[in-house]
């Protein structure tokens, strides 16, 4: 079945976070959301949980976000790897760049590298940076290796040869050796056909630790839940068939965030905007990212410290969520993150053996959270607990202030204040140091903690606008859905600038050849299929590339999107041709949801009840709106809060809120009217 040939089938994005699962269920008709929360020991229990809760006909499709690769690197998980490289280049890993992350701490280590130094072997074979053998590969020394793998029980191998990306013959016939002998092999020039050693080691490394269990996960999903077919989201925004993530693992570690941006992007553009910042605070961690009328990708992203040089969405993450732990250091002062609850036990007002205070717990004690508790009253807070784990930290300010008490809901109000200002540097990471300015954006907001933090950071960024869709707490499974099939590709060339259109269009042909053939492979039916090819060019001499569309002007844009990213440029120098890319795309229609027309001002018949809050201000009465009365044209001044089964809005004073056409909560935030453009 083609991605697209969909008509009557249901389709199901999964998407596991720290704390919950997520479900978004498009059946052609409607679009319907769901949680369960997370088994973090199984993680396929919680999505098999909740497909069977569908009873799905036979047929359906389900695109699922992925984190078990990511957790197998994060905690070191993984298969038991071994590398492989030319005789005398085993210590490359451990080398990587001799760089310190802390510049002036004399004691700062390295990342220690997934594969240990006795499991980092080489193989006696050289070829030159132009591809010619300079000295053959002794294929007897294979046999000797097999054993050697053996013995040390290796389940994967990662095989990086020098200059494998010019000439793969060598790395090629043992790659087929090593998979006769039934070792999982990552081959980097099938993975990364493209120059920088080091980076090439590492991904290649990352994805055999990845992939073995990966591969289990999928197995067991596929076995358990017959009758469906499976795609997997994969950090450059697009969705595969899972039999092509099963050996590239590495593709799916920002699987989850990804497609939150792609979701958020797609609700944005219905609703008329193109230029956003997206915002999504889940129970674990944050992750913020940039838009300007086109999702942003890198090919230099770095995941627990090691670099992986695929293709990802350039999205910022943070330790900051709602299940993050607060704590005092040792100097006295409040912490918040990025240690977790996480779903198991959760934080203290969940009532499943919490003890320590949360950003949740904050909340749920200031009053900010549905008294009948979370996920339409499934989850019910435990107010006690609560209390218990802010007077614990209460007491721990205590004992660094010379018995000083600390009232709970300064400690409380501590913790939002404290995590609040660490969301708000990740958002300036990646707008004001990238020279965006926040002003020109409106800030979207999900994942199922965003809307009770997003007014206040707009407000402190000096953002005017907050959008914050209906599916907000599930729009990362919602963007899996709305995802097209990507495959991208790369060859390092290493040509002069001067080489011609004509010889360059040569040179992409093989490429795009692979393209087609690979999305044929994916069942994308032709009218669907697109290829686009880039450059990624640089001035001589210089270390890193920018990357352009290829087209007759290549040139010029180069150097206008140099201007862009460094304020200059010089048409004079000479340009270097570093590598080709290619990007296979198969077109998928995204659920439709339809706009309704807007209704009356007012907003009164959804007040369901009023509540006392706690505010930096003082305590105020506020009202309690159910999202799900609210309807287009309803107007909603603050202080108030708007709750929904899976995630709640806290609308400060001074903001005021609308329900557009596709039933998301416009918010004008007033403080910064003025100054928003």
């Amino acid at each position: 079945m083609s991605p697209d040939d969909e008509r009557s089938t249901l389709a199901i994005g999964v998407d596991i976070g720290g704390t919950f699962t997520d479900f978004v269920v498009y059946d052609h008709r409607s679009v319907k959301t769901f949680k369960v929360l997370s088994t973090p020991g199984d993680p396929a229990q919680a999505v098999l949980d909740g497909v069977r809760k569908l009873s799905p006909a036979p047929g359906y499709r389900v695109v699922h976000g992925s984190t078990v690769a990511t957790n197998a690197l994060l905690e070191r998980k993984g298969a038991r790897a071994a590398f492989v490289t030319t005789q005398g280049f085993r210590d490359t890993l451990q080398i990587g760049r001799q760089t310190r992350r802390n510049l002036y701490n004399w004691f700062s280590g390295g990342v220690p590298a997934l594969v240990p130094q006795a499991r980092c072997l080489e193989v006696p074979e050289r070829v030159d940076h132009r591809g010619h053998v300079l000295r053959p590969l002794a294929k007897r020394s294979l046999t000797s290796l097999i054993k050697t793998l053996r013995t040390q029980q290796v389940e994967a191998v990662a095989l990086s040869l020098l200059f494998s990306f010019v000439n793969p013959e060598h790395e090629r016939h043992i790659a087929q050796r090593l998979r006769d002998a039934g070792f999982f092999v990552s081959a980097s020039h099938e993975l990364v056909p493209a120059f920088r050693e080091f980076e090439r080691a590492s991904t290649t490394v990352v994805n055999a630790y990845v992939s073995p269990g990966l591969n289990r996960y999928l197995e067991t999903l596929e076995e358990s839940l017959p009758g469906g077919s499976f795609h997997v989201m994969q950090s450059n925004g697009g969705r595969i068939r899972a039999a092509q993530v099963r050996q590239e693992g590495v593709r799916s570690i920002l699987s989850g965030p990804a497609g939150g941006v792609i979701g958020a992007e797609y609700l944005a553009r219905l609703a008329g905007f193109s230029q956003l910042i997206t915002f999504d605070m889940g129970g674990t961690s944050t992750d913020v990212s940039v838009v300007n009328g086109v999702i942003h990708t890198t090919s230099e992203a770095e995941v627990a410290g090691l670099p992986i040089r695929v293709p990802v969405l350039d999205i910022h993450t943070v330790g900051a969520g709602g299940g993050s732990l607060a704590r005092v250091d040792a100097g006295g002062a409040l912490r918040v993150g990025p240690e977790s609850a996480g779903a198991d036990p959760g934080p203290a007002c969940y009532g499943r053996g919490g003890q320590v205070a949360t950003v949740t717990d904050a909340n749920a004690f200031l009053g900010r959270l549905p008294a009948t508790g979370l996920l339409g009253g499934a989850l019910p807070l435990d107010r006690a607990a609560t209390r218990e784990a802010l007077a614990a930290l209460s007491r721990e300010f205590a004992a660094h202030a010379a018995g000083t008490h600390v009232d709970l809901a300064e400690v409380a109000l501590g913790i939002l204040q404290v995590v609040n200002a660490e969301m708000e540097r990740a958002i300036r990471v990646i707008s004001i140091e990238r020279g965006h300015d926040p002003r020109d954006y409106v800030l979207l907001s999900f994942g199922g903690a965003g809307g009770m933090h997003v007014c206040e950071l707009a407000r402190s960024l000096n953002v005017g606008r907050v959008l914050i869709p209906l599916a907000a707490s599930t729009l990362s499974a919602l963007g899996m859905l709305t995802a097209n099939v990507f495959l991208d590709y790369v060859r390092t060339v290493m040509c002069p600038g001067e080489t011609s259109f004509e010889e360059l269009e040569r040179r992409f042909v093989p490429m795009v050849e692979q393209a087609q053939e690979d999305l044929a492979t994916q069942q994308v039916p032709v009218p669907a299929r697109h290829v686009h090819c880039e450059l990624d060019l640089r001035y001589q001499g210089q270390s890193f590339e920018l990357t352009v569309p290829f087209s007759p002007v290549f040139r010029a844009a180069f150097h206008e999107q140099h201007v862009r990213c460094y304020g200059h440029k010089d048409e004079t120098a000479g340009l270097e041709i570093v590598n080709l890319r290619v990007r296979a795309i198969g077109d998928v229609s995204p659920p439709r949801i339809e706009a309704q027309d807007p209704g009356p001002v007012d907003s009164s018949g959804a007040v369901c009840h009023e509540r006392r809050l706690v505010f930096s201000s003082g305590p105020r009465s506020v009202p309690f709106y159910d999202r799900s009365l609210l309807r287009p044209g309803h107007h909603v001044s603050g202080p108030a809060v708007i709750f929904q089964d899976d995630t709640t809005i806290l609308l400060p004073e001074r903001d005021h809120a609308q329900v557009d056409t596709w039933q998301n909560v416009l918010v004008t935030i007033g403080d910064a009217r003025a100054e928003s453009r």
